[in-house]
Protein backbone atom coordinates (compact mmCIF):
# COMPACT_ATOMS: atom_id res chain seq x y z
CA UNK A 1 0.00 0.00 0.00
CA UNK A 2 0.90 3.79 -0.57
CA UNK A 3 2.99 4.93 2.67
CA UNK A 4 2.27 8.34 4.39
CA UNK A 5 5.42 10.32 2.01
CA UNK A 6 4.00 8.36 -1.27
CA UNK A 7 0.88 9.79 -1.04
CA UNK A 8 1.98 13.31 -0.28
CA UNK A 9 4.94 13.01 -2.89
CA UNK A 10 2.75 15.78 -5.06
CA UNK A 11 4.47 18.75 -2.99
CA UNK A 12 8.20 17.15 -3.50
CA UNK A 13 7.44 15.96 -7.05
CA UNK A 14 6.32 18.35 -8.68
CA UNK A 15 10.17 19.77 -9.04
CA UNK A 16 11.28 16.71 -10.29
CA UNK A 17 8.38 16.80 -13.26
CA UNK A 18 9.17 20.55 -14.38
CA UNK A 19 13.05 19.45 -14.47
CA UNK A 20 11.82 16.19 -16.31
CA UNK A 21 9.22 18.26 -18.61
CA UNK A 22 12.31 21.17 -19.33
CA UNK A 23 14.33 18.17 -20.60
CA UNK A 24 11.56 17.37 -22.77
CA UNK A 25 9.80 20.35 -24.22
CA UNK A 26 11.08 23.60 -25.94
CA UNK A 27 11.71 25.91 -23.58
CA UNK A 28 9.84 28.57 -25.50
CA UNK A 29 6.69 27.44 -23.84
CA UNK A 30 5.29 28.08 -21.16
CA UNK A 31 5.91 25.68 -17.88
CA UNK A 32 3.39 26.22 -15.21
CA UNK A 33 5.08 26.27 -11.71
CA UNK A 34 2.13 25.71 -9.44
CA UNK A 35 -0.27 22.92 -9.05
CA UNK A 36 -3.97 24.50 -9.29
CA UNK A 37 -7.15 22.83 -8.37
CA UNK A 38 -9.34 21.33 -10.83
CA UNK A 39 -11.68 24.17 -10.54
CA UNK A 40 -9.01 26.96 -11.20
CA UNK A 41 -7.41 24.96 -14.18
CA UNK A 42 -7.46 27.51 -17.34
CA UNK A 43 -9.79 26.64 -20.02
CA UNK A 44 -7.41 25.18 -22.15
CA UNK A 45 -4.09 23.80 -21.50
CA UNK A 46 -1.47 21.10 -22.46
CA UNK A 47 0.17 18.28 -20.02
CA UNK A 48 3.87 17.50 -20.42
CA UNK A 49 3.02 13.59 -19.49
CA UNK A 50 6.96 13.09 -18.62
CA UNK A 51 5.99 10.47 -16.30
CA UNK A 52 4.25 8.24 -18.48
CA UNK A 53 4.98 6.10 -21.10
CA UNK A 54 4.40 2.95 -23.12
CA UNK A 55 5.44 -0.59 -23.39
CA UNK A 56 5.51 -1.63 -26.66
CA UNK A 57 4.97 -4.65 -28.21
CA UNK A 58 6.54 -5.50 -32.03
CA UNK A 59 6.70 -8.88 -34.11
CA UNK A 60 4.48 -11.74 -35.87
CA UNK A 61 3.11 -12.74 -32.91
CA UNK A 62 2.88 -9.41 -30.80
CA UNK A 63 -1.41 -9.89 -31.09
CA UNK A 64 -1.23 -14.05 -30.32
CA UNK A 65 0.99 -12.58 -27.66
CA UNK A 66 -0.88 -9.82 -25.72
CA UNK A 67 -4.21 -11.54 -26.13
CA UNK A 68 -2.87 -14.08 -23.35
CA UNK A 69 -1.68 -11.92 -20.98
CA UNK A 70 -3.99 -8.99 -20.55
CA UNK A 71 -7.76 -9.00 -19.93
CA UNK A 72 -9.00 -7.05 -23.00
CA UNK A 73 -9.61 -8.71 -26.49
CA UNK A 74 -6.47 -7.82 -28.32
CA UNK A 75 -7.90 -9.56 -31.73
CA UNK A 76 -10.67 -6.74 -31.59
CA UNK A 77 -7.55 -3.88 -32.06
CA UNK A 78 -7.73 -1.76 -35.19
CA UNK A 79 -5.10 1.17 -36.22
CA UNK A 80 -8.01 3.25 -35.35
CA UNK A 81 -9.37 1.62 -31.91
CA UNK A 82 -8.45 2.14 -28.33
CA UNK A 83 -8.74 -0.83 -25.72
CA UNK A 84 -8.94 -0.57 -22.05
CA UNK A 85 -7.20 -3.22 -20.12
CA UNK A 86 -5.15 -4.47 -17.16
CA UNK A 87 -2.20 -6.64 -17.03
CA UNK A 88 -2.59 -9.59 -14.03
CA UNK A 89 -0.72 -12.39 -12.54
CA UNK A 90 -1.48 -15.55 -12.46
CA UNK A 91 -3.93 -15.01 -9.53
CA UNK A 92 -5.64 -12.36 -11.10
CA UNK A 93 -4.09 -9.42 -9.33
CA UNK A 94 -3.52 -6.26 -11.33
CA UNK A 95 0.28 -5.02 -12.19
CA UNK A 96 -0.88 -2.50 -14.83
CA UNK A 97 -3.95 -0.86 -16.20
CA UNK A 98 -3.18 0.71 -19.62
CA UNK A 99 -4.45 2.37 -23.23
CA UNK A 100 -3.20 -0.40 -26.07
CA UNK A 101 -3.55 1.32 -29.16
CA UNK A 102 -1.46 1.08 -32.21
CA UNK A 103 1.44 2.94 -33.72
CA UNK A 104 3.22 2.21 -36.80
CA UNK A 105 1.98 -1.72 -36.61
CA UNK A 106 3.23 -1.89 -33.08
CA UNK A 107 0.93 -1.86 -29.83
CA UNK A 108 1.53 0.40 -27.17
CA UNK A 109 -0.01 0.03 -23.68
CA UNK A 110 -0.04 3.68 -22.30
CA UNK A 111 0.26 4.17 -18.55
CA UNK A 112 2.44 5.66 -16.05
CA UNK A 113 5.77 4.92 -15.50
CA UNK A 114 5.18 4.03 -11.98
CA UNK A 115 3.33 0.91 -13.22
CA UNK A 116 5.41 -0.85 -16.35
CA UNK A 117 8.88 -1.88 -14.46
CA UNK A 118 6.82 -5.09 -12.75
CA UNK A 119 4.40 -5.21 -16.17
CA UNK A 120 7.34 -5.28 -18.50
CA UNK A 121 9.53 -7.62 -16.32
CA UNK A 122 6.61 -10.15 -16.62
CA UNK A 123 6.14 -9.57 -20.18
CA UNK A 124 9.31 -9.96 -21.19
CA UNK A 125 9.44 -13.09 -19.06
CA UNK A 126 6.65 -14.66 -21.07
CA UNK A 127 7.89 -13.16 -23.95
CA UNK A 128 10.99 -15.44 -25.02
CA UNK A 129 8.71 -18.04 -26.31
CA UNK A 130 7.18 -15.40 -28.80
CA UNK A 131 8.24 -14.14 -31.54
CA UNK A 132 7.89 -10.51 -29.86
CA UNK A 133 10.07 -7.34 -28.91
CA UNK A 134 8.70 -6.07 -25.81
CA UNK A 135 10.11 -2.64 -24.87
CA UNK A 136 9.39 1.03 -23.19
CA UNK A 137 9.02 3.88 -26.05
CA UNK A 138 11.86 5.96 -25.21
CA UNK A 139 11.88 7.53 -28.22
CA UNK A 140 8.60 9.29 -28.00
CA UNK A 141 7.24 12.09 -26.23
CA UNK A 142 3.66 12.30 -24.58
CA UNK A 143 1.56 15.34 -24.72
CA UNK A 144 -2.05 15.96 -23.78
CA UNK A 145 -4.50 18.80 -24.86
CA UNK A 146 -7.29 19.58 -22.46
CA UNK A 147 -10.27 22.14 -22.98
CA UNK A 148 -13.32 23.39 -24.61
CA UNK A 149 -12.11 24.39 -27.74
CA UNK A 150 -9.16 21.21 -28.02
CA UNK A 151 -10.61 20.43 -31.22
CA UNK A 152 -10.73 23.83 -32.88
CA UNK A 153 -7.03 24.17 -31.52
CA UNK A 154 -6.02 20.71 -33.06
CA UNK A 155 -8.30 21.71 -36.39
CA UNK A 156 -5.74 24.56 -37.06
CA UNK A 157 -3.19 21.93 -37.78
CA UNK A 158 -4.74 18.57 -38.89
CA UNK A 159 -7.61 17.72 -41.04
CA UNK A 160 -8.77 15.09 -39.28
CA UNK A 161 -9.55 14.65 -35.60
CA UNK A 162 -10.20 11.30 -33.58
CA UNK A 163 -13.65 11.37 -32.01
CA UNK A 164 -15.64 8.49 -29.57
CA UNK A 165 -16.28 6.15 -33.30
CA UNK A 166 -12.45 6.89 -33.99
CA UNK A 167 -10.43 7.48 -31.36
CA UNK A 168 -7.27 6.75 -32.55
CA UNK A 169 -5.73 8.24 -35.91
CA UNK A 170 -2.19 8.56 -37.65
CA UNK A 171 -1.33 12.20 -39.57
CA UNK A 172 2.09 11.60 -40.89
CA UNK A 173 4.14 10.67 -37.75
CA UNK A 174 1.77 12.21 -34.88
CA UNK A 175 -0.81 9.98 -33.79
CA UNK A 176 -3.66 11.79 -32.19
CA UNK A 177 -5.58 9.57 -29.09
CA UNK A 178 -9.38 10.80 -28.24
CA UNK A 179 -10.07 10.03 -24.48
CA UNK A 180 -13.73 10.29 -23.53
CA UNK A 181 -15.09 11.21 -20.48
CA UNK A 182 -16.42 14.15 -18.20
CA UNK A 183 -13.31 15.95 -19.52
CA UNK A 184 -12.25 15.47 -22.74
CA UNK A 185 -8.63 14.70 -23.62
CA UNK A 186 -6.25 14.12 -26.47
CA UNK A 187 -3.26 12.51 -26.56
CA UNK A 188 -0.52 13.77 -28.64
CA UNK A 189 2.20 11.22 -29.45
CA UNK A 190 5.77 11.68 -31.24
CA UNK A 191 9.17 11.91 -31.58
CA UNK A 192 10.60 14.35 -29.36
CA UNK A 193 11.40 16.73 -32.05
CA UNK A 194 8.49 16.31 -33.90
CA UNK A 195 6.01 16.90 -30.65
CA UNK A 196 8.12 20.13 -29.65
CA UNK A 197 7.17 22.07 -32.96
CA UNK A 198 3.64 20.91 -32.58
CA UNK A 199 2.86 21.90 -29.52
CA UNK A 200 5.10 24.96 -29.27
CA UNK A 201 2.44 26.16 -32.02
CA UNK A 202 -0.28 26.09 -29.98
CA UNK A 203 0.73 28.57 -28.00
CA UNK A 204 -0.84 27.06 -24.28
CA UNK A 205 0.57 26.59 -21.23
CA UNK A 206 2.43 23.29 -20.36
CA UNK A 207 1.43 21.93 -17.07
CA UNK A 208 3.79 19.20 -15.34
CA UNK A 209 2.57 15.26 -15.09
CA UNK A 210 0.70 15.58 -11.17
CA UNK A 211 -2.33 17.14 -12.98
CA UNK A 212 -2.70 14.27 -15.37
CA UNK A 213 -2.62 12.81 -12.39
CA UNK A 214 -5.47 14.73 -11.10
CA UNK A 215 -7.42 14.26 -14.21
CA UNK A 216 -6.82 10.51 -13.95
CA UNK A 217 -8.38 10.68 -10.34
CA UNK A 218 -11.55 12.56 -11.19
CA UNK A 219 -11.92 10.64 -14.06
CA UNK A 220 -11.61 7.69 -12.60
CA UNK A 221 -9.03 5.42 -14.77
CA UNK A 222 -7.15 3.68 -12.29
CA UNK A 223 -3.55 5.28 -11.18
CA UNK A 224 -1.15 2.11 -10.33
CA UNK A 225 2.25 2.49 -9.00
CA UNK A 226 4.64 0.21 -7.39
CA UNK A 227 3.46 0.42 -4.17
CA UNK A 228 0.07 -1.09 -5.30
CA UNK A 229 0.46 -3.42 -8.17
CA UNK A 230 -0.41 -6.96 -7.38
CA UNK A 231 -2.99 -6.44 -4.80
CA UNK A 232 -6.49 -5.56 -6.31
CA UNK A 233 -8.57 -7.66 -9.53
CA UNK A 234 -9.49 -5.91 -11.92
CA UNK A 235 -12.98 -5.48 -10.70
CA UNK A 236 -12.02 -3.75 -7.95
CA UNK A 237 -10.81 -1.04 -10.53
CA UNK A 238 -13.70 -0.97 -12.10
CA UNK A 239 -11.92 -1.93 -15.19
CA UNK A 240 -15.36 -4.04 -16.06
CA UNK A 241 -17.17 -0.65 -15.91
CA UNK A 242 -14.67 1.10 -18.65
CA UNK A 243 -15.03 -2.21 -20.51
CA UNK A 244 -11.48 -2.92 -19.98
CA UNK A 245 -12.33 -6.85 -19.30
CA UNK A 246 -13.40 -8.97 -21.97
CA UNK A 247 -15.54 -12.43 -20.81
CA UNK A 248 -15.73 -13.83 -23.78
CA UNK A 249 -12.27 -13.63 -25.47
CA UNK A 250 -10.59 -17.18 -23.66
CA UNK A 251 -7.87 -18.08 -21.89
CA UNK A 252 -5.44 -15.11 -20.16
CA UNK A 253 -2.90 -14.80 -17.26
CA UNK A 254 -5.31 -14.59 -14.26
CA UNK A 255 -8.76 -14.85 -16.13
CA UNK A 256 -10.05 -16.95 -13.62
CA UNK A 257 -9.77 -14.92 -10.81
CA UNK A 258 -11.83 -12.53 -13.13
CA UNK A 259 -14.02 -14.37 -14.24
CA UNK A 260 -14.75 -16.14 -10.70
CA UNK A 261 -15.29 -12.39 -9.40
CA UNK A 262 -18.01 -11.52 -12.15
CA UNK A 263 -20.10 -14.42 -12.31
CA UNK A 264 -20.35 -15.49 -8.67
CA UNK A 265 -20.72 -11.76 -7.18
CA UNK A 266 -17.31 -12.18 -4.83
CA UNK A 267 -16.17 -8.97 -5.91
CA UNK A 268 -16.82 -6.48 -2.46
CA UNK A 269 -14.39 -3.27 -3.55
CA UNK A 270 -14.43 -0.47 -6.19
CA UNK A 271 -12.62 2.64 -7.25
CA UNK A 272 -13.34 5.48 -5.71
CA UNK A 273 -12.77 9.52 -6.71
CA UNK A 274 -12.83 11.78 -3.62
CA UNK A 275 -12.49 15.51 -2.74
CA UNK A 276 -11.78 17.28 0.12
CA UNK A 277 -10.22 20.33 1.47
CA UNK A 278 -7.38 20.04 3.81
CA UNK A 279 -7.09 21.33 7.47
CA UNK A 280 -3.84 19.45 8.01
CA UNK A 281 -1.43 18.96 4.99
CA UNK A 282 0.74 17.09 6.62
CA UNK A 283 -1.12 14.43 8.46
CA UNK A 284 -1.73 11.00 6.94
CA UNK A 285 -4.50 10.77 4.49
CA UNK A 286 -6.98 7.71 6.49
CA UNK A 287 -10.43 7.46 4.70
CA UNK A 288 -12.59 6.73 7.49
CA UNK A 289 -16.44 5.38 7.58
CA UNK A 290 -18.84 6.19 10.09
CA UNK A 291 -20.47 3.32 11.89
CA UNK A 292 -22.80 3.15 14.01
CA UNK A 293 -21.14 6.34 16.80
CA UNK A 294 -17.63 4.70 15.92
CA UNK A 295 -15.14 5.66 12.41
CA UNK A 296 -13.38 2.79 11.04
CA UNK A 297 -10.95 2.71 8.20
CA UNK A 298 -12.82 2.78 5.01
CA UNK A 299 -10.09 1.27 2.49
CA UNK A 300 -7.27 2.17 0.80
CA UNK A 301 -6.04 5.56 -1.28
CA UNK A 302 -3.76 4.16 -4.13
CA UNK A 303 -3.46 8.28 -5.75
CA UNK A 304 -3.28 11.25 -4.49
CA UNK A 305 -3.71 15.51 -5.94
CA UNK A 306 -3.00 18.02 -3.38
CA UNK A 307 -3.57 21.45 -5.15
CA UNK A 308 -1.66 24.56 -3.67
CA UNK A 309 -5.08 25.88 -1.97
CA UNK A 310 -5.06 22.48 -0.28
CA UNK A 311 -7.78 20.99 -2.41
CA UNK A 312 -7.62 17.29 -2.15
CA UNK A 313 -7.97 14.60 -4.62
CA UNK A 314 -8.11 11.10 -3.50
CA UNK A 315 -8.03 7.76 -5.48
CA UNK A 316 -9.76 5.18 -3.49
CA UNK A 317 -10.36 1.53 -3.18
CA UNK A 318 -13.50 1.06 -0.81
CA UNK A 319 -16.83 -1.07 -0.43
CA UNK A 320 -18.34 -1.02 -3.83
CA UNK A 321 -21.88 0.03 -2.19
CA UNK A 322 -20.33 3.21 -0.98
CA UNK A 323 -22.73 6.03 -2.17
CA UNK A 324 -23.02 9.73 -1.31
CA UNK A 325 -25.37 8.88 1.76
CA UNK A 326 -22.12 7.24 3.49
CA UNK A 327 -20.57 9.48 5.80
CA UNK A 328 -16.84 9.52 4.95
CA UNK A 329 -14.14 11.76 6.73
CA UNK A 330 -10.20 12.06 7.17
CA UNK A 331 -8.84 10.68 10.37
CA UNK A 332 -7.43 13.72 12.14
CA UNK A 333 -8.89 15.89 9.40
CA UNK A 334 -12.52 15.62 10.36
CA UNK A 335 -14.29 19.09 9.13
CA UNK A 336 -12.37 18.11 5.68
CA UNK A 337 -15.60 18.03 4.08
CA UNK A 338 -14.89 14.79 2.01
CA UNK A 339 -17.43 13.88 -0.69
CA UNK A 340 -17.76 11.18 -3.74
CA UNK A 341 -16.86 13.04 -7.41
CA UNK A 342 -19.71 11.53 -9.70
CA UNK A 343 -17.44 9.41 -12.33
CA UNK A 344 -18.38 9.49 -15.74
CA UNK A 345 -19.35 5.68 -15.67
CA UNK A 346 -21.53 3.42 -14.05
CA UNK A 347 -20.65 0.74 -11.69
CA UNK A 348 -24.07 -0.51 -11.75
CA UNK A 349 -23.99 -3.89 -13.60
CA UNK A 350 -26.82 -4.62 -16.55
Amino acid sequence: MPSNNDLFSSFSSILIDYNNAFSLIDMSLTLENHQPSLENLPENYLIALTECNAIQLTGEEQQKYLQGQVTCDVNTLTPETLLHGAHCNAKGKVFSCFRLFERDGSYLLFQPKSSIEQSLAELKKFGVFAKVDINTTEQLAFFCLVGTNAPAILKEKFNTLPDSMTPVIQTGSTNLVYIAGNIERYLIIDTKENVEQLVSAFSLPVFPSPIWKLLEIVEGFPYLDNDNHSEYVPQMLNMQAINGISFTKGCYLGQETVARMQYLGKNKKALFALTGKLTNPSAEIIIEKQLGENWRKAGDVIACYISENNQCYLQAVLANDSNQEIKLQLKEQTDADLSLVNLPYSLTQD
